[in-house]
């Protein structure tokens, strides 16, 4: 056996970091980068520090900033090899949390860690940033990539996100004009989005154990339906907001709950006044087969379902009564599938979120 004497030279990637990969990533980022550029971009990737400039049309802007990760749906990713989507997830758990104070998104910075880098898969999540960045008009203008070697074991990454946008300050949404009577709309999901992934995998282990696992939900191979990336409610949202913004004279949009880790139970809440809540109807929304083999498998209750998972409501919408035609047509123009799904009402002595 060759031994190494104290007086070897150790090199970098001797100790486990590869720079020369890093610099390969780097050049691989570029382009997909570049896909994103907005106005605001004064200095992108690169740099030490990205550089941004708010646009002029803002009179009194006001910065919303949001941050999140992934969570274990990483774990399936890392299993199913499937890494080209969990960046769209990285994105829209930030930039829809932006959204519902009425924020435009600006720009994204991320973090990928990993133990050694392999450059195809770090490449391919970076892709699936890029775009979901660019679905949702905001800019990708800087992260970090960080090989840490020990730290995460072969093959396994973690992922973090960071958004920034803006909002004229007479339009922030704070939820503070909701009253009774008001209408609760519900934006469909696209799937289980980026929370309850912990949940996810018992079932789909229980299935397994089984031999129960479908093979399709909701007409797509089990592992893409499980996989479908959470819905950027972005550039409809933005565009409804626009045509119906709330004012004391014509009503419009009041309120926006991003439904992630909680569901409706728990976020729905966050944009209430205190003495109000929100009544919702069960059935005002099909149950899609992901959710209904999700409830099935755990052998859950619908208020279990409704707390864990969005359970195909991914974006919530309060809209004054008179206006709720108009804003559901202009969303469902815009592509979105709008449920109503509620009205708001005086809380009483019970929950700020009623399903029945």
């Amino acid at each position: 056996m060759t031994q190494t004497s104290a007086s070897t030279p150790l090199s970098y990637k001797d100790a486990g970091v590869d720079i020369v990969a890093g610099d390969a990533l780097v050049e691989r980022i570029k382009p997909l980068a570049k896909k994103t550029m907005r106005e605001g971009v004064l200095a992108g990737i690169g740099g030490f520090g990205a550089l941004f400039e708010v646009p002029k049309r803002y009179q009194e802007p006001v910065l919303v900033s949001g941050t999140d990760g992934v969570g274990t749906k990483l774990k399936l990713a890392f299993e199913w090899g499937m890494h080209d989507t969990v960046g769209i997830d990285l994105v829209a758990m930030s930039v829809n949390d932006v959204l519902v104070q009425g924020a435009e998104p600006l720009f994204f910075l991320d973090y990928f860690a990993c133990g050694k880098l392999d450059v195809d898969t770090a490449a391919a999540v970076v892709g699936g940033i890029a775009r979901g960045c660019e679905l949702s008009g905001c800019a990708l203008i800087g992260g970090e990539t960080a090989e840490m070697p020990g730290m995460y074991p072969a093959g396994e990454y973690d992922l973090a996100g960071f958004a920034v946008g803006v909002v004229e300050k007479s339009k922030i949404l704070t939820g503070a004009e909701v009253q009774a009577g008001d209408v609760v709309l519900g934006l469909a999901s696209s799937g289980v989005h980026s929370n309850g992934f912990s949940l996810v995998r018992k079932c789909i282990e229980r299935a397994e154990s089984a031999g129960t696992l479908p093979a399709t939900l909701d007409g797509k191979p089990f592992k893409a339906a499980i996989m479908e990336p959470t819905r950027l409610y972005v550039k409809n949202v933005l565009a409804a907001l626009a045509a119906h913004p709330h004012t004391e004279a014509s009503g419009g949009i009041k309120a926006l709950a991003h439904i992630t880790g909680g569901g409706l139970l728990e976020n729905i809440p966050r944009v209430l006044p205190d003495g109000l809540a929100a009544h919702l109807t069960h059935g005002s929304w099909p149950q899609t087969e992901l959710f209904a083999w999700l409830q099935r498998t755990a052998g859950i209750d619908n208020t279990e379902m409704n707390r864990t998972f969005n359970n195909g409501i991914g974006m919530v919408v309060v809209v004054d009564a008179a206006k709720a035609d108009a804003v559901s047509a202009t969303l469902r123009a815009s592509g979105e599938t709008v449920h109503t799904v509620g009205v708001i009402a005086v809380q009483g002595s019970g929950a700020q979120v009623v399903v029945a």
